[in-house]
């Protein structure tokens, strides 16, 4: 038996490798295909979407540092109008709200026996200076000595003060006003009829008073100051004032004077502020939110606070450039409120994130989503409570 072996002729073998070829070439560009979409798909998922934020832009224009506070407005010039002298009363001439002069009797007392007192002491006076002028002339006949005229003298200079007391005491019967003012309180007690007696000591409450006398062209305020704000305050600084009573107002006022003493009990002094003007719209127990303001700039660049990043360290802002976000450290000056001055780290009309800092990393691409900026400036601050 013989074997024979098949032998491909050349042409066959030449088109047998190049199909080979063909089927490598085709596999390896299916792999690079097959790469590439891969690596453009891990891409895809791997993109960070931009940050959603609204910003505000910096902006020049009046700021004023302040203390706000509160305080009760009261009369610089307030009188507690007492009885000097025990009486029925028997006349009352005046009445809440009614405008008073100085002297201005109020109401009268009986003062019936005050005026016998006044009686009886005038007599002994009379009586006191017969003598003392008929012994006058018997001394000078040698007949009274000099010792005896020394006693006759003050005997009648004591009977005159006697009588020009009883004088006075009659006067108290008549209780008149000592200042120029409004009266803004009548006491209950005040009625026809009533027995009043003085009370002993200082008066410093209305409590025993018979009328309350206020010059409603003197008011003021004392409000209370931490004492770390001492060295901010200066007598002649100007305030602004507000009353629920009086909306849509603020009322000029001025530090008059800034207590020396510092209560160790309450870490505060007191700064006594008078009131410009009042327009006839104030009364005495208004309460008033009070603003010292203690330092203005006309063009302080602004921003609101809550553009500033929580954390350690110093104060820093995110700024808005080329659609992304830039950590930027910043220097403070003054602030007011929800404004605060930047004075250094940032430049006129720059935009820095005021909410959604907390999802924005440094080089984040960001998406401004607010309408339009917010102005970053404001003017003179409204006054608030402290």
């Amino acid at each position: 038996m013989r074997t024979e072996s098949l032998v491909l002729p050349p042409i066959a073998k030449a088109e047998r490798w190049l199909a080979v070829l063909v089927l490598v070439a085709a596999a390896v560009s299916l792999a690079a295909c097959g790469d590439a979409n891969g690596k453009d798909g891990k891409d895809a998922k791997d993109e960070v979407p931009a940050v959603p934020v609204e910003v505000a832009t910096t902006q020049r224009a009046e700021m004023a540092a302040l203390y706000s506070g509160t305080a009760p407005v009261e009369a610089d010039r307030k009188a507690f109008v007492m009885p000097k002298v025990q009486g029925e009363i028997r006349q009352v001439l005046a009445d809440e709200g009614q405008k008073v002069r100085a002297g201005q009797t109020l109401a009268r007392l009986d003062g019936d026996k005050l005026r016998l007192e006044v009686a009886l002491n005038e007599a002994t006076m009379r009586k006191l200076e017969r003598d003392y002028n008929r012994n006058l002339e018997l001394q000078q006949k040698g007949l009274v000595s000099a010792t005896a005229i020394d006693n006759l003298k003050y005997e009648l200079e004591a009977a005159k003060a006697n009588w020009e007391l009883a004088r006075l005491q009659l006067s108290y019967c008549d209780i008149r006003s000592p200042i120029d003012g409004t009266v803004t309180q009548r006491l209950d007690v005040v009625k026809v009829g009533n027995t009043v007696t003085p009370v002993g000591g200082v008066i410093e409450s209305g409590e025993s008073s018979l009328f309350v006398v206020e010059d409603l062209d003197t008011l003021m305020l004392r409000v209370n100051v931490p004492e770390r704000e001492l060295a901010k305050l200066s007598v002649g600084q100007p305030a602004q004032l507000t009353f629920d009573a009086v909306p849509n107002r603020v009322f000029e006022g001025t530090i008059s004077l800034i207590s020396p003493y510092v209560s160790a009990e309450t870490a505060t002094f007191s700064v006594r502020i008078r009131v410009a003007k009042t327009d006839g719209l104030l009364r005495p127990g208004m309460f008033a939110r009070v603003a010292i303001i203690y330092e203005r700039k006309p063009d302080a660049l602004q921003i609101p606070r809550t553009a500033l990043l929580d954390g350690d360290g110093p104060p820093k802002v995110f700024v808005i450039k080329d659609g992304k976000a830039a950590e930027r450290a910043v220097k403070l000056g003054l602030s007011n409120g929800a404004w605060i001055e930047v004075t250094e780290g940032l430049t006129d009309g720059e935009q820095v994130v005021v909410v959604g800092q907390g999802a924005v990393k440094p080089g984040a691409a960001v998406r401004v989503v607010n309408s339009s900026t917010r102005p970053a400036a404001s003017r003179l601050p409204a006054v608030s409570g402290g």
